[in-house]
C-alpha cells in the first residue's frame, strides 16, 4: 500500500518522468567498506537494498527514466546503474547543479518532470529545483526542510521503493504492479 501523501505531493508525483538520486545515504546506508583485492590494492563494497532494486525495475518498465549523481566514484555504483537500466550515471561529482543542467538539456524535460532523492547538503541545491524533492528518513534537517516528501524509510532501507510507490500510485500505475504479482485481481 503506497503511503498516504498530501494532494500537493500527489500532483507533483503525477508529472514525474525522471527520478534522479544520490547514492551514498539514499541507495545505501552511507557506509562503504574497503576490501583487499586479491590482485592487489583495495576495492569498495556497498550494500544496496533489494526493495529499492525492484523499484528501479518498476520505474524502468513503466517508462520512467532513472539516474544517479554521486559524490563518490565506485565500481559498485556503476554496476547498480547498469543493472538497473539507469539512463544517467554521474559519479565523483559533489557539485551537482551543472550535471542537473546537462541532464535537463539532454532529456528535454522540465524541472517539474523530475524527482530527486537526497540525504545531505550537497543534494539541497537540486531539491530546490525539481518538481518532487524527496528526503530519505534519516536525511539532515536542512535537507528535510527542502523536501516536498520525507520517506519513513531511511537511506539504504527502501526509501527509493517508498518514493516509487508514491510516484506510480499518483500516475495510476501502482494497481498494475499489484495485478502483475497477483496481489489483487
Amino acid at each position: 500500500m503506497p503511503p498516504v501523501v498530501t494532494p500537493d505531493v500527489r500532483e507533483r508525483a503525477a508529472k514525474i518522468k525522471l527520478v534522479l538520486m544520490d547514492v551514498d545515504g539514499v541507495l545505501t546506508d552511507g557506509k562503504y567498506f574497503h576490501v583487499p583485492n586479491p590482485a592487489g590494492g583495495l576495492f569498495e563494497v556497498k550494500l544496496f537494498d533489494s526493495q529499492d532494486g525492484i523499484a528501479l525495475q518498476w520505474l524502468y518498465r513503466t517508462g520512467i527514466k532513472t539516474g544517479l549523481i554521486s559524490g563518490r566514484d565506485a565500481q559498485a555504483t556503476a554496476e547498480r546503474a547498469r543493472s538497473s537500466h539507469m539512463t544517467y550515471c554521474y559519479m565523483g561529482n559533489t557539485e551537482k547543479l551543472p550535471i542537473f543542467h546537462e541532464i535537463l538539456a539532454d532529456s528535454g524535460l522540465t524541472p517539474d518532470q523530475i524527482a530527486y532523492l537526497g540525504d545531505d547538503l550537497t543534494d539541497a541545491i537540486l531539491m530546490k529545483r525539481v518538481g518532487l524533492a524527496v528526503a530519505v528518513g534519516n536525511a539532515t534537517p536542512e535537507v528535510k526542510g527542502c523536501a516536498h516528501y520525507v520517506t519513513k524509510a531511511v537511506g539504504g532501507s527502501g526509501a527509493l521503493r517508498e518514493a516509487t510507490e508514491v510516484i506510480l500510485d499518483a500516475q495510476g500505475q501502482w494497481e498494475g504492479i499489484l495485478r502483475h504479482y497477483e496481489v489483487i485481481a
